[in-house]
């Protein structure tokens, strides 16, 4: 039943689909108040200057983003190449294009969730005459998981799944191809990753996009999405890193996250403030991890005495 709904919102043309879409916002906003706490909680830390009704106007504002962004992602079912080209435009593919060696050599791409970044995909997909595969972190939900996966692969990418997606770039990196992560969400606690300033916090990013890039000697780009109306975006690419990289330095992730907070600056409206991007506590898990040590310590000491008496 979910996925039936799921494939019904494709039918509708954009001008019912945005009609439902604001409805979708007065329920999000009004009735169910969807992580409000959270959205207004993070735009105040992220702009302590802005007074507490610019905070709720900001976050009204993302909230009829986030249901527009929703159900163009479903809208996707049932677009066509043409209709990608006419809605999602390269500003500056010539940058991809240097990089890229004249796409001949492959390629990192960085991205966040903001502007509509499931279609900067198709969008890219269906402008460059070159694979494009896309990283992506499984959804706890099977059916949604299922319907994004075929969504992202309906024009010949090719997703994979962060699990394995090291691996495969690794086997195959003689392949001419483009990898495209979305990795502004926060890394669990066994996942590795480096902490740094971000939007006036301490926040961690996954270091897997660096070790890549550095055991592959890829260079790596940023692709900015913006929003030119509804339904409309154009895509814009940065430089991050190229190489040679310095192994002992985390300077891919620290030039990453500075594009973020610019994007972000650019475009407030439009990034994935419901997220709980900053849920973890650096100081609290050192704090942790050394208590921790010192438990396993004081085992191994109690242990050896306990084998020395015997």
């Amino acid at each position: 039943m979910q996925l039936l709904f799921y494939r019904l919102i494709a039918w509708l043309p954009f001008p019912l689909l945005y009609a439902a879409a604001w409805l979708a916002y007065l329920l999000l906003y009004h009735v169910f108040r969807y992580r409000r706490q959270v959205v207004a909680d993070n735009l105040r830390q992220a702009f302590p200057e802005l007074e507490e009704r610019e905070v709720h106007a900001l976050a009204r504002r993302f909230y009829r983003h986030l249901a527009r962004v929703a159900f163009e992602i479903l809208k996707a079912q049932r677009m066509t190449r043409d209709d990608f080209r006419e809605r999602v435009t390269l500003e500056n593919p010539e940058l991809l294009r240097e990089y890229s060696n004249n796409f001949t050599e492959s390629v990192i791409v960085l991205t966040i969730h903001q502007g509509n970044w499931e279609w900067m995909l198709h969008g890219a997909t269906t402008a460059l005459d070159i694979p494009i595969d896309p990283v992506y972190k499984p959804l706890h939900n099977e059916v949604v998981d299922k319907l994004i996966y075929d969504i992202r692969a309906q024009f010949g990418s090719r997703p994979l799944s962060m699990d394995a997606s090291t691996r495969d770039i690794l086997k195959r990196r003689r392949e001419v191809r483009i990898f495209v992560m979305v990795a502004d969400q926060a890394p669990i606690r066994s996942e590795r990753s480096h902490w740094t300033a971000f939007m006036g916090r301490e926040a961690a990013f996954y270091l897997g996009t660096e070790i890549i890039a550095k055991m592959t000697r890829f260079p790596v780009l940023f692709a900015q999405c913006h929003q030119q109306g509804t339904g409309r975006y154009s895509i814009e690419f940065h430089e991050v890193a190229k190489p040679p990289y310095d192994k002992e330095s985390h300077e891919i992730t620290e030039a990453y996250v500075r594009e973020i907070e610019r994007a972000i600056r650019a475009e407030p409206h439009s990034w994935l403030w419901s997220n709980r991007r900053w849920k973890r506590d650096h100081a609290a898990e050192e704090a942790r991890a050394e208590e921790e040590a010192r438990a396993e310590a004081e085992a191994r000491d109690e242990k050896d005495s306990i084998a020395a008496g015997d």
